[in-house]
């Protein structure tokens, strides 16, 4: 049997990936020993050294480079190789993605065109161009779920229509015990409410030379999934933190942000830090803990923190009252870091922690926040617009929004 020839690659990244690993816990070592130092010097002098500053400054920017290294390469031993390997060759392509790359690599839209026929469907939409091959779908939602943060850890749910409309159930029916010979009272009915997410067009345009296109090895759904993941994510994680649901996704950030005491159906609730900016000295581990707790149990057990990488950087530096970290890296590569033991997700669009910002989600948010896909990616080929290059015109339809208000709470850095 032959070895497949991604085979040495694919081990290349899995060492680089452990060493960037070791490196990570290394430098780990060395901030956490920088920073136990500061810390001394606080408690012993109400101040810290500033060479000791400037040093745990120094290893909290190292390890954040290095673990941008890491994701890096974890994300880039998940791509599969452009050329074709002896079982890409092996396995036949569908008739419609055989169609498309007709279409892709040459502009011949015969093929497509009588697959709509065959369908009894319209695949041209009214700016033009064709749904892609389930091969191409499938494989830019692959991409996306490994890059996008919010994604990652949401439930997505596809549908057919522009708009999905769900019922949820704020209140139950009536319960009650009663004997066997009993008469049953009638129970009340359950306060029912809709919930629509309507789904927005969302586009990237990748480039391609001819000579890529006239490249039989080069894979075109790798290709194009390739090509839109960084655009698509990025746009993406920024609507699903703070889109206002206008034209884009509505982000979960964007309801309405209560204190927990007065929280209702509709709002997020959220605790406060005790302090303008950052946590109230010595009380960092006591307001992560009332926000673990805020959550339900049915919710916490399968909950996130959610932070950016600066407000990250500050919570590296905290410990509890027996002297223990409250973050801990990741226990391999490729895992996330955690906070209070829960998996801490980094998405860069959250907010800093600035005075009255709301920079930490703890959420279960596979309950919290759907995001919702319509089938089907559209490609419009554009070989005009920009000569010698052919423009290939890539839309999706994306919609996003909370859909269980109980499940996430926010910390607020307020007094």
């Amino acid at each position: 049997m032959n070895e497949s020839i991604g085979a040495p690659e694919t081990k290349a990244h899995g060492a680089e990936i452990e060493a960037g690993h070791h490196r990570f816990m290394n430098i780990f070592e060395t901030f956490r020993e920088a920073n136990d130092e500061r810390l001394a010097q606080l408690e012993r002098r109400m101040s810290a050294d500033v060479v000791t500053e400037e040093k745990v400054d120094r290893l909290t920017r190292a390890l954040d480079d290095q673990q941008r290294r890491m994701e890096r390469l974890t994300l880039k031993s998940t791509r599969p190789q452009i050329g074709r390997d002896e079982r890409t060759e092996a396995a036949l392509p569908s008739e419609h993605k055989s169609a498309f790359e007709a279409y892709a690599r040459a502009g011949d839209e015969t093929a497509m065109r009588q697959l709509e026929a065959k369908a009894m469907s319209q695949g041209t939409g009214a700016d033009g161009g064709f749904l892609v091959p389930e091969e191409t779908e499938t494989e830019i939602g692959r991409r996306l779920i490994a890059i996008s943060p919010v994604r990652s850890v949401a439930t997505i749910r596809t549908v057919s229509a522009a708009v999905l409309k769900k019922p949820f159930a704020i209140s139950g029916a009536q319960t009650g015990w009663v004997g066997e010979t009993q008469i049953r009272p009638e129970t009340a009915a359950p306060k029912l409410a809709e919930l629509t997410f309507a789904t927005m067009e969302l586009y990237a345009m990748p480039a391609a030379t001819n000579a890529l296109l006239d490249d039989a090895a080069v894979d075109l759904d790798q290709w194009i999934g390739e090509e839109v993941e960084q655009a698509f994510a990025a746009q993406e994680s920024r609507a699903f933190v703070g889109g206002e649901g206008v034209n884009k996704p509505r982000g979960f950030m964007t309801y309405p942000i209560v204190d927990e005491t007065v929280w209702n159906w509709g709002s997020v609730g959220a605790l406060k830090t005790g302090a303008d900016g950052g946590f109230a000295p010595g009380k960092a581990a006591d307001r992560l803990i009332d926000l673990v707790y805020a959550l339900k149990a049915g919710y916490r057990q399968n909950a996130s923190f959610m932070m950016n990488r600066r407000t990250q950087a500050m919570v590296r530096k905290l410990k509890d009252a027996d002297g223990n970290y409250l973050w801990q890296p990741p226990t391999m590569a490729g895992s996330r870091a955690s906070l209070m033991g829960f998996p801490l997700v980094e998405a860069e669009d959250m907010p800093d922690a600035d005075a009255k910002a709301n920079a930490i989600v703890f959420a279960d948010f596979k309950r919290f926040y759907l995001v919702v896909d319509r089938q089907g990616v559209r490609v419009l080929r554009d070989p005009y617009s920009a000569k010698p290059y052919v423009l290939f015109y890539t839309t999706k339809r994306v919609g996003g929004g909370v859909q269980d208000f109980d499940a996430g709470k926010v910390m607020t850095f307020s007094v």
